[in-house]
């Protein structure tokens, strides 16, 4: 069912609990690294306070487990937030109890409430129904826009949302729903799925509900050792998840009787040790040598990725190709991001599935030539995965009366 949207309902007057997702890399001394995902919420912000609404901001930040970690507050988000918006952005120091209710009983026509680390309370990630229900009394108008955590029934993305009638998506929400849903119903072809990263185990659902979506899957990152030690060959030191490597058997099987083409890589770049101290070699995947590991996808594989992508029509890309973040074993990562905006520059609709790639675009500046950035990794997996969005499927369908 299509889901209301913070664009049917009237919001004049009413105060709107809106879930985002502000869980933004820090330095160690406390600053935003990447403030790509305040960024993101600033329509839905915004539309918001234009159409005569209170936002009340909650988010988490990092994994306190339940406790008040200084380190993980969110006020420096607060402080980034109105720099960006321009506008007062009163903090609570907690997000349920007095201390939130003064703060958020002091907020003047104009002013947006930003909330405290809802992980600094157990009952959020255990969907606790009283946690919830504090959460709930601060609003009239529920709004989640919070792709990234849609994947997650915690109680603010799916126990609070049995205290409001109007339970709605945001405007960034809509986005990633409807880019992330172009993938898996009518994509222009020749549709290509890059997949890379340490683990096989986060992609084996994506793969197997892709094989026959997409015309071609370029494997890449460490979870392309597995598929080398499933063929049986010699991967030296390089990390391999053999408790999944029967699953993997399962999907290469269902690979060849599908429409889909499964591309490993055909050569590697290894190191001696894990880091840039060691001595690297670029060598086939059939040679690599004993105690080394590939932390890399090496020239070969690069170009034949890199043509591939040049051919498509439809890219959707999650996972680095290596260890980017040492210089070093950049260069396949790297390589795969400009051959999407390469791609897109032609017309090919390009999509980017949050995580470290996210990152990669980042760095190299090319967001602005893909067609979209995602803000949420594991929630646009599963998604592709086939599976539902417990945040997604709380919120109101479309057939509701809008209010």
């Amino acid at each position: 069912m299509k889901k209301l949207s913070v664009q049917d309902v009237d919001l004049q007057g009413r105060r709107v609990l809106m879930r985002v997702d502000f869980n933004v890399p820090m330095s160690s001394a406390g600053g935003i690294t990447d403030d790509t995902r305040i960024r993101a919420s600033l329509s839905t912000i915004e539309f918001i306070r234009a159409r005569g609404g209170q936002p009340i901001l909650m988010s988490h930040l990092g994994r306190p487990k339940g406790k008040r970690v200084p380190s993980m507050s969110l006020r420096p988000v607060a402080d980034r937030l109105a720099e960006l918006s321009s506008t007062p952005v009163r903090f609570a120091v907690d997000c349920v109890g007095e201390e939130a209710r003064m703060a958020l009983e002091a907020l003047h026509p104009g002013e947006s409430g930003r909330l405290e680390n809802l992980r600094s309370h157990a009952g959020e990630t255990a969907n606790d129904p009283e946690f919830a229900r504090e959460l709930a009394q601060w609003g009239e108008i529920y709004v989640n826009d919070a792709f990234g955590t849609a994947h997650r029934a915690h109680a603010s993305t799916v126990g609070v949302t049995e205290y409001f009638d109007l339970r709605v998506s945001g405007l960034l929400m809509d986005k990633e729903l409807e880019n992330l849903g172009s993938l898996l119903a009518d994509p222009a072809r020749p549709f290509v799925a890059i997949l890379g990263g340490a683990k096989v185990s986060t992609k084996i659902g994506v793969i197997s509900n892709l094989l026959d979506r997409v015309d071609s899957i370029l494997i890449g990152g460490g979870m392309a050792f597995t598929f080398f030690a499933v063929h049986g060959l010699e991967i030296g030191a390089s990390m391999v998840e053999r408790d999944h490597m029967d699953t993997v058997r399962e999907l290469l099987q269902k690979a060849k009787s599908s429409r889909t083409e499964l591309l490993l890589p055909q050569d590697v770049v290894v190191s001696s040790t894990f880091g840039e101290d060691g001595e690297t070699r670029e060598v086939l995947v059939t040679d690599i040598p004993e105690g080394w590991q590939g932390l890399d996808i090496g020239p070969r594989t690069t170009r034949l990725f890199s043509d591939t992508i040049a051919g498509a029509r439809t890219i959707f890309w999650n996972g680095p190709m290596g260890v980017f973040e040492m210089p070093t074993f950049a260069r396949g990562t790297r390589a795969i991001a400009r051959a999407m905006a390469r791609a897109t520059d032609q017309g090919a609709r390009s999509i980017v599935g949050g995580g470290d790639s996210v990152a990669a675009i980042n760095q190299m500046e090319l967001a602005d030539r893909i067609s979209h950035v995602s803000t949420g990794g594991g929630a646009s997996l599963e998604f592709l995965a086939g599976k539902s969005l417990p945040g997604v499927e709380a919120l109101s369908d479309v057939s509701s009366t809008p209010v």
